[in-house]
């Protein structure tokens, strides 16, 4: 998979820019992989001064972030691209959170619909890579299977549960593990503002809002709803935010805005888990 660290456009006196954008509506069903192609493709005809890699199979300096499941929306998916020449002047707007909106603008008209770039920014030196410092996701869920009532007893017995057995698949072989230290929030929730019932949705949808861990293993929306039982399924997923923790603070890698918060993050509001 192209995820190459941008070491070596650092390394040459470049820097790097993170970018946020969301993945909404029917590109959902394209990979992790995929979408990796569709921003090679994007950078390339973009024409800015991306780096390279060396060897005999040079790529674009391009890292991605945790890879989303295939079928779930994203309003919060990142990527890291390494430069080797300032930004063209015609892209950058001022100095700011929205220096680079025009840059965000021109990206997204060359990426396929429901790829939206929603802010960019250029990166301090020496900030770490996206895998390595996102420590949990927040989810928006919705299931169906059980009614409310039902959902909300098993959601209480796992959250009180000391452990919460599970079995998946590593490496060609199973392996039991347990899923319960993944789980940080779980509660019943509302849906999100463009998500209301249709004609389409299961009668007996329920909305979840679920925040899961990412390290020392990363759990999955499927993983959650197995340990929740074989009859709750899941209709939709939609990440809403990746957080960086450190210190009793937490961060989001990047805001809607373009915002980078650091060191002055604000505590980390968690529910009870």
């Amino acid at each position: 998979m192209p995820v190459d660290e941008p070491t070596a456009a650092a390394s040459s006196g470049g820097h790097r820019l993170r970018l946020r954008y969301s993945k909404l509506g029917k590109i959902r069903f394209t990979s992790h992989r995929d979408v990796v192609r569709m921003w090679e493709r994007a950078l390339r005809r973009s024409g800015l001064p991306v780096g390279w890699s060396e060897g005999f199979s040079p790529r674009l300096l391009v890292s991605f972030g945790l890879a989303l499941p295939t079928g779930a929306e994203s309003l919060a998916e990142y990527l890291d691209v390494a430069m080797v020449n300032e930004v063209p002047a015609d892209l950058v707007d001022a100095k700011g959170p929205a220096q680079f909106g025009k840059l965000g603008a021109s990206l997204t008209a060359l990426l396929p619909d429901g790829l939206d770039v929603q802010a960019v920014v250029p990166l301090q030196h020496g900030a770490g890579s996206l895998q390595e410092e996102v420590s949990s996701c927040t989810w928006k869920l919705e299931v169906f299977g059980l009614g409310a009532a039902e959902l909300s007893s098993r959601v209480e017995r796992l959250l009180a549960a000391p452990s919460v057995p599970t079995e998946r698949v590593r490496k060609g072989r199973a392996v039991r593990d347990d899923l319960r230290p993944g789980v940080l929030g779980l509660s019943l929730g509302a849906p999100p503002d463009d998500q209301r019932p249709t004609a389409a949705s299961p009668r007996d949808a329920v909305w979840l809002d679920v925040e899961l861990a990412t390290r020392p293993r990363g759990v999955r929306p499927r993983e959650l709803l197995a340990g929740l039982g074989p009859d709750v399924r899941l209709s939709r997923a939609r990440r809403v935010h990746q957080w960086i923790e450190r210190d009793g603070a937490r961060w989001e890698p990047l805001g809607t805005r373009g915002e980078v918060a650091g060191a002055d993050a604000t505590p980390a509001p968690r529910r009870a888990s």
